[in-house]
């Protein structure tokens, strides 16, 4: 079952998919990475995924559609970790009171700028995300926030994506709960390669059906 789940962020007002398998044990929030959208078509694999081993996913936009049209333009809103992870932080909050998800254990995923909200966000609600899944992330955007990390968190990186996978590899060292980093060989940094998201996805099912069942 999918619904729309609007997110309330302040003033912007943000629109999300909520599907809900009918024996869900847990939940995952995405956070989509630069210049893109809950309509994201390797998020969008990915929570399929995730929905065939009984998990809810949450696909919404970190940006409003105004927000988004500036952004294209400069780029500058989707390197703003603060205001991502705030709308971030929303999120798993109305999660947490909604009727169908408020008893599920929390999972983020998070995508290339969308994986350092979703860290920052698991630093600021310790007591109620789970476990983190960064897809060619840049955890290293999350800062001070690394340290401060309680849950088990797995980094997904490219063996391609040399830039990124040295961010990663630096990052890890940092986090503070058990960190995970797995390079899927051949892949680039948007896993475009032949059967590269569906190992990003068999990754990220089994890390989160371990850490929320």
């Amino acid at each position: 079952m999918t619904v729309s789940f609007g997110v309330a962020a302040g003033p912007a007002a943000l629109s999300g998919d909520l599907t809900v398998p009918a024996d869900a044990f847990g939940v995952v929030a995405f956070a989509h990475g630069s210049g893109s959208s809950r309509r994201s078509p390797r998020n969008i694999a990915v929570a399929r995924s995730l929905q065939d081993r009984r998990l809810a996913t949450l696909l919404f936009d970190l940006l409003t559609t105004d927000e988004s049209r500036y952004d294209a333009a400069t780029g500058r809103l989707r390197f703003d970790i603060d205001l991502l992870s705030d709308r971030l932080v929303t999120a798993v909050d109305q999660l947490r009171q909604d009727t169908t998800t408020r008893d599920l254990p929390i999972g983020l995923f998070g995508a290339s700028t969308g994986a350092a909200a979703a860290l920052v966000a698991a630093s600021r609600r310790p007591e109620v995300v789970r476990a983190v899944v960064s897809r060619g992330g840049r955890p290293d955007l999350a800062g001070a926030a690394l340290a401060e990390v309680e849950c088990p968190t797995l980094l997904i990186v490219g063996g391609q994506d040399t830039q990124v996978l040295h961010l990663n590899e630096q990052a890890a060292q940092r986090v503070l709960g058990p960190v995970e980093l797995t390079v899927v060989p051949h892949a680039t940094h948007l896993f475009e390669e032949p059967g590269a998201l569906e190992q990003v996805a068999d990754l990220a099912g089994t890390w989160f059906t371990r850490h929320l069942s």
